[in-house]
């Protein structure tokens, strides 16, 4: 018999872009020379730029592996209950009204991405008016990808300022308040990605009167809590004061970063409905179509790293040993700001330096321009993202110095 025509051809299908941040670690790998520097990977390392298990999840494990009732048998749709619900109280505050209201669901999730990916599904397919979704300038590169696979209209908000480094509050809110009324706002709750930089706490509170005069529609992604400041409460503030002032809203969680879960992929989708007579009944109407959706895609999350999570969550000790271990993360890194702005001051660098210290979180949005980066990685070994963006946690004692020199050198080379 003759063969059949093909309709999957490299015509047919042109060959995708690799991800930058992908080839980035490719390349780094590949490099040979032995003081290079890789900045670019979003996961922690300690002083001796290796992956750290956190203490407390090394005992979450071994209390898993050592449970004589431990089976591999499949979770609800909905995740591991105990996980679920020691997330919600988690992101939204034990006492939070929407607990108690009983107009809060949730749903695990395959960490982060996942979280962001079922709330946009959702949306797509039942919010009633089709809102845009607008998103900060810039922001997590896969949230553009994310969205408009599944259909979603993109819009965008001025965030960060090249100015001064820092936020373009007013930018932000003239754009916020010249959206749609009942558009879809994405919010960073805290350690803003790629920038580290965050609203102040008055701020957020304006940027909540807006959204309310406008009747939007707030989606938190909160990949950091804990990680950022080394404060869980803190980290979610935003997140707690927007639930406080009656707002509708979805939150997409990981524990990637503050479990060091990286790769089981352990995070949580919530959806909380406005108050209400309704709200209980609408939250079980949502929480029953988000089940479909996941059934759909997932079936059911993995179950390991939430029962690592879960373990610590519900332990009042092993939390207290979690929060330790999330201040010597958040610590290290702090630390890191304070040498390389520290570093470069001391050498004159040209420019301000203030920013290091004033962004928070894993990443730094340096201002190096995309000429600049390529030289230091050209000349220096030192890979980084093509807009200046750094990973704190790739700094350390070890290679402080050097990283402070190059940039030192390449700054007065191109200024």
């Amino acid at each position: 018999m003759g063969s059949t025509t093909p309709v999957f051809t490299a015509q047919a299908v042109a060959a995708a872009p690799e991800d930058p941040l992908f080839g980035l670690m490719k390349a780094y790998r590949e490099d040979p020379a032995e003081n290079k520097v890789d900045l670019g990977i979003g996961a922690y390392r300690d002083d001796n730029a290796k992956p750290w298990i956190l203490p407390v999840v090394k005992k979450a494990d071994n209390a898993i592996h050592n449970d004589p009732t431990l089976n591999h048998e499949y979770l609800s749709i909905g995740g591991l209950p105990e996980f679920t619900a020691a997330a919600q109280k988690l992101i939204v505050g034990s006492d939070s009204p929407a607990i108690r209201e009983k107009r809060i669901c949730s749903l695990q999730t395959i960490s982060g991405t996942g979280a962001v990916h079922l709330g946009g599904l959702f949306l797509s397919k039942f919010h009633p008016n089709k809102p845009s979704l607008y998103l900060s300038s810039p922001t997590w590169a896969n949230h553009h990808q994310i969205f408009t696979n599944v259909g979603l209209t993109l819009g965008n908000y001025p965030y960060f300022s090249k100015e001064t480094k820092g936020l373009d509050f007013d930018g932000m809110l003239q754009a916020i308040q010249g959206a749609p009324a009942g558009s879809v706002i994405l919010l960073h709750a805290c350690a803003h990605n790629p920038t580290g930089v965050d609203p102040t706490q008055e701020q957020w509170k304006q940027i909540a009167t807006v959204m309310r005069q406008k009747n939007h529609f707030p989606f938190f992604d909160c990949a950091y809590q804990g990680f950022a400041s080394g404060d869980l409460a803190r980290d979610a503030w935003a997140i707690q004061y927007f639930v406080e002032q009656r707002f509708e809203l979805c939150v997409a969680q990981s524990f990637a970063k503050n479990f060091g879960l990286y790769g089981e992929r352990t995070g949580a989708f919530h959806f909380v409905s406005a108050p209400g007579a309704d709200a209980s009944n609408a939250s079980a109407h949502i929480a029953s179509q988000l089940a479909i959706l996941q059934r759909s895609e997932i079936s059911n999350p993995p179950a390991y790293g939430a029962r690592i999570a879960s373990r610590v969550l519900n332990d009042p000790a092993l939390f207290k040993e979690w929060e330790a271990d999330l201040r010597t993360m958040s610590g290290r890194i702090q630390e890191m700001r304070k040498g390389l702005r520290l570093r470069l001051e001391k050498r004159g660098t040209p420019g301000s330096w203030a920013h290091i210290t004033d962004q928070i979180g894993m990443f730094s949005f340096t201002g190096l321009s995309e000429g600049q980066v390529k030289v230091l990685r050209d000349k220096w070994h030192v890979y980084m993202t093509k807009n200046g963006r750094i990973s704190m946690a790739g700094l350390n004692s070890h290679n402080l110095d050097y990283f402070a020199e190059a940039v030192d050198s390449v700054v007065r080379e191109t200024s």
